[in-house]
């Protein structure tokens, strides 16, 4: 009798313990408001979405904005937000290993990365891009042959380049770098020929003196990614994309930032 009757409390401490654990996750939201902060994971080199201004110091973009939105919902003010600087390498680890509470870094949306992380809906649509020197001859995606390409560590860039390439039978050399900036340096020192990432951003490091070709290809969806399973933050990070899109804030965000084209 005493045997079943501990076995019966193990049994139940561990159904306790199951149901606190799916609790902690659905529930991440009441981790946020003991924090008293919301930690979001943002880039800083991306004009127009994630950027680090160098004169004031302070964070810029769309991103940025829609973070200090979803604080002000969660917490009551824009301003109980802190944000730290991912890159396209490691966000995913910041995610998985809390360093944040959530990602907004011009992270896109595929059917592979969904198993891995929930994510909201989507704020924005874009595809990628090449941008390369006026001064280059280059045109066309046909012109790349044999040329240097740019790319980021750990963007999806690299598999829709390469994948473009093999349709239009043009043999190119992918090169990457750790970051947006380094790309663009790059490109200005002429250790590539041509600068590849999502077009939006592109638009972020134009000047004069570049040029980005008329091909774009795939569709690029970005959108707030967080850990699996946290249910309640996406459901509240859902709810602000919702209001911005349907109050035409977000609309009033992509103009401010220069984001339509």
């Amino acid at each position: 009798m005493k045997n079943v009757l501990l076995k019966t409390f193990f049994f139940l401490a561990l159904i306790a313990l199951a149901a606190e654990s799916a609790s902690a996750k659905s529930n991440g939201i009441d981790k946020i408001k003991r924090a008293g902060v919301l930690t979001v994971g943002v880039k800083d080199d991306v004009p127009g979405f994630g950027y680090l201004n160098p004169d004031t110091k302070e964070y810029e973009g769309l991103e940025i904005d829609i973070a200090k939105a979803i604080a002000k919902h969660i917490l009551g003010s824009e301003s109980k937000v802190n944000f730290v600087t991912v890159t396209a390498k490691n966000r995913s680890a910041f995610i998985n290993q809390d360093k944040v509470d959530i990602v907004i870094a011009t992270f896109t949306v595929t059917e592979e990365r969904k198993q891995g992380y929930d994510f909201s809906d989507i704020y924005y649509t874009d595809s990628v891009g090449i941008m390369v020197k006026k001064s280059s001859g280059i045109t066309s995606f046909k012109n790349l042959e044999n040329k240097k390409v740019g790319v980021t560590q750990g963007s999806m860039t690299t598999s829709t380049i390469k994948n473009a390439a093999i349709k239009e039978g043009v043999f190119l050399n992918c090169v990457t770098y750790p970051s947006n900036q380094t790309l663009k340096d790059a490109l200005s020192h002429g250790e590539i020929d041509a600068f590849c990432i999502d077009n939006s951003i592109l638009h972020g490091y134009i000047d004069d003196s570049l040029l980005i070709l008329p091909e774009h290809y795939d569709e690029m969806m970005y959108a707030v990614a967080i850990k699996k399973d946290n249910s309640a933050v996406t459901k509240q990070v859902n709810e602000v994309i919702r209001t911005l899109i349907k109050t035409g804030e977000l609309d009033k965000l992509l103009t401010k930032h220069r984001l339509k084209f």
